[in-house]
Parts: structure tokens; C-alpha cells; sequence
């Protein structure tokens, strides 16, 4: 299925005071020069800030961890579930469509969201409160027919009993998820007929359902009001508060002296700065620093030597040992003999 980039964009992104912080805290977990690692999650808060993934948000992830644009764009577009189009303010509902719960009803689940959201996947209600999509096998198919809303599973769904959920939520009420036929987990729907001395002393309802329902609002979007927001090991005080300030810019230290320094330029030439973050590897803020450091050529980096190599590597602050790993020598080598041509 080919996934395409909403047309209508905002002007930008930017994450907010809190989840910056959370999301500088997961690129820690990723050893040095591995930050690219985190393109999962990050591109996940943003998606849960926001509701979907704009363009502006993809590449200010992508500005994060070094990446060039196209990079997290492939990320993005492959998974499915990144949304990279609005969806409902209130809730957006996943109806199961594989072969369990379309055996057991899911086309007439589909037909209710069509009815009382819109006629066609991913499009906004009138009020934007809403939207719907069909999605492959939740993993559920004892429950079938079932629907994941916000963070939870809505099983033993009835086309009455999906339309009362969604008229629920639109009066600010959070339905109770898991079986909606009174059934406690997945066991038959006749009862237990085994083990039933484990039938006693249970919660309320079944351990996700009895999380949901403890949580209280489960389809309510992460929005950095959660901790800890920061890891374990950058201090327990800064996980005390729920919305700590950005971190302080560490300053840059000073330039090594290992290998040999290469040539450098004051500023581009008149015909404009090559597009370094043509090289792979280099994203928009490796290409800054490059810049800032005196390269903006292919050809300048084409020329490099092992020892003017063995220099750079070990001055990309943030980034050492990149030049080498992704070849930027032979990839630049072979950018300037095609702008030559």
C-alpha cells in the first residue's frame, strides 16, 4: 500500500518542554554514534503530541539524531502505525478486519464507523472528533469481532454495542475495555471448564481491562504530564518533576589533535554550498556542523586523506567515528564527479 504525506502541513514542530527532555533522555539508552536507534520512538511521541505525524515532525526527529530527512521519512511511511494524516480529536478507531473477527461481524463493526464517523477510512468526522480505519489481525481473535481504541482492545463487539462506545466518547465518558458481552478474559463464553478453583479472588475485571479502568482515561494521548520522563541514570531528582526544563547545551570542546587537520573554507563558493546531506549518513545537523567547521563541498570532503579522515572523525562532537563507518570519502568522490559531469 502506497503511504503518502498528508498535503496539508503545519509550518513546524517542535516538541514540548517535557517530552523533549523524555526524548533526549531515550537517545542516552544508544551507545555513542548509535542514536539513529531511537528513530522509533521518538517519531511514536511525536505522533502521540500531536495525534499524527506531520512532515515538520518527521524531520525535527530526524534533525534530533543526525538523520538526513529521507531516512526517518522511510521509518515513518513504513509502519503502519505512524499516522501521517489528522485524526479524530476524541479517538481514532482501529476496527480488526482479519479473518477471526471477519468471520464474526467486523464488516458490520466497519458499516457503524462509516454510519456515525465518515464514509471513508482515515477521513475526520464533521465535528473532527473521530476517525476510523480497518486494520490486520490485533491478536485477539478469540474476542472477535474487536477494535483497539486509544491504548486498549474492545472485544466481543456487537454493531449496538459499537455504536453506544462511540456515542460514549463523544459525551467525554471512557468506556470500559476488554469483552463487552460480560465475558471476563478469553475463556468460553459458557465458563470456565477447567480450572476453576483460579475463579475466586479475582479483580473486577481481567489485568488490562482492571489497568485501563484504574488509569481512568486511557484514550487520552501521552502528553508528557507522565514520569519519569528522563532515564534512571541521569539523576533521580530530575525525575521528579513532570515537566522538567530542557537541558543545558554542553559547550563544545575543544578540537583534538589526532590525524592531520584538513584544508578548510571561510565560506562557500559563489555557486552555493553543495548539499551535504546527499552523503549518507549526514542529516541536517551534521551538515551545520560540517559547515561550521569549514566544509561545504563534496570535493573538499572527496580529498580528504586517511590522517585528514582520522581528524574529522575525531572532532564531529556527538558523532565521532562517522566519516569512516559511512564512507563519506568515496560517497563524496563519487557527488562531485556527478555535479562535474
Amino acid at each position: 500500500m502506497l503511504r503518502r504525506l498528508h498535503p496539508d502541513q503545519p509550518e513546524s514542530f517542535a516538541f514540548t518542554a517535557a517530552n523533549q527532555a523524555w526524548a533526549e533522555g531515550q537517545i542516552t539508552k544508544y551507545p555513542e554514534g548509535r542514536q539513529a536507534s531511537a528513530i522509533i520512538p521518538l517519531l511514536w511521541r511525536a505522533q502521540e503530541q500531536e495525534g499524527w505525524l506531520s512532515r515538520p515532525a518527521i524531520e525535527h526527529v530526524a534533525a534530533m539524531l543526525g538523520l538526513s530527512y529521507i531516512r526517518a521519512l522511510e521509518v515513518a511511511t513504513f509502519y503502519f502505525m505512524f499516522q501521517l494524516q489528522p485524526v479524530g480529536a476524541i479517538a481514532h478507531i482501529q476496527v480488526c478486519g482479519t479473518t477471526s473477527c471477519m468471520i464474526c461481524g467486523a464488516e458490520d463493526l466497519v458499516a457503524v464507523c462509516k454510519e456515525k464517523i465518515a464514509p471513508n477510512p482515515h477521513e475526520l468526522s464533521a465535528d473532527g472528533n473521530f476517525s476510523w480505519e480497518e486494520v490486520e489481525c490485533l491478536g485477539s481473535c478469540s474476542n472477535a469481532p474487536m477494535a483497539q481504541i486509544g491504548k486498549d482492545y474492545y472485544e466481543d463487539l456487537t454493531t449496538a454495542r459499537m455504536g453506544e462506545i462511540i456515542d460514549e466518547l463523544a459525551a467525554g465518558k471512557v468506556p470500559v475495555p476488554g469483552p463487552q458481552n460480560g465475558r471476563y478474559a478469553a475463556e468460553p463464553l459458557k465458563g470456565l471448564t477447567s480450572l476453576t478453583e483460579y475463579d475466586s479472588g479475582k479483580t473486577q475485571y481481567n489485568a488490562s481491562a482492571q489497568l485501563a479502568v484504574d488509569i481512568g482515561d486511557t484514550v487520552k494521548r501521552i502528553d508528557g504530564t507522565e514520569v519519569p520522563l528522563v532515564m534512571p541514570w541521569q539523576g533521580k531528582a530530575a525525575n521528579k518533576a513532570a515537566k522538567p526544563a530542557k537541558p543545558a547545551k554542553k559547550e563544545a570542546a575543544a578540537p583534538s589533535e589526532a590525524g592531520t587537520k584538513p584544508q578548510v573554507m571561510t565560506a562557500a563558493r559563489d555557486e552555493g554550498a553543495d548539499d551535504l546531506k546527499r552523503i549518507k549518513g549526514v542529516g541536517p545537523k551534521l551538515e551545520k556542523m560540517l559547515n561550521g567547521m569549514g566544509f561545504f563541498h563534496f570535493d573538499q570532503i572527496a580529498a580528504w586523506s586517511a590522517d585528514e579522515v582520522a581528524w574529522v572523525d575525531e572532532n564531529l562532537e556527538g558523532f565521532k567515528g562517522r566519516v569512516s563507518r559511512d564512507q563519506w570519502v568515496s560517497q563524496a568522490r563519487a557527488l562531485a564527479e556527478d555535479k562535474a559531469t
